[in-house]
């Protein structure tokens, strides 16, 4: 019989007590921060992609705080509109004033 200790036990520390236990790899080790804390950001535009699968049509719904809103539907028809959200990204009024600022 031996006297070391299991690997799920912690080792001994000189002065006879356990080691001190640590967070399990993967969780969190401190406190988070308050998610309803405003830190004055705001989302200004979205892109929102539905591919659900063989047989059925992709669409695509771009929004922006500006008042943009367009849909579309269809693969064609969504590949463009996902290359003109990000072209309308670059050169609305609303995100390029944003450019810049301190995060």
């Amino acid at each position: 019989m031996t006297t070391r200790p299991s690997p799920a036990e912690p080792a001994p520390t000189p002065d006879g007590s356990s080691a001190p236990r640590v967070v399990a790899e993967g969780a969190p080790s401190s406190v988070r921060p308050d998610p309803l804390a405003d830190d004055g950001r705001r989302p200004l535009a979205w892109l929102h992609i539905t591919a659900p699968g063989r047989g059925v049509t992709p669409s695509v719904r771009s929004w922006c705080a500006c008042g943009r809103d367009l849909f579309a539907a269809g693969q064609r028809r969504a590949l463009a509109l996902i290359d003109d959200h990000t072209e309308h990204r670059t050169h609305c009024p609303l995100l390029v004033s944003q450019e810049g600022k301190a995060a």
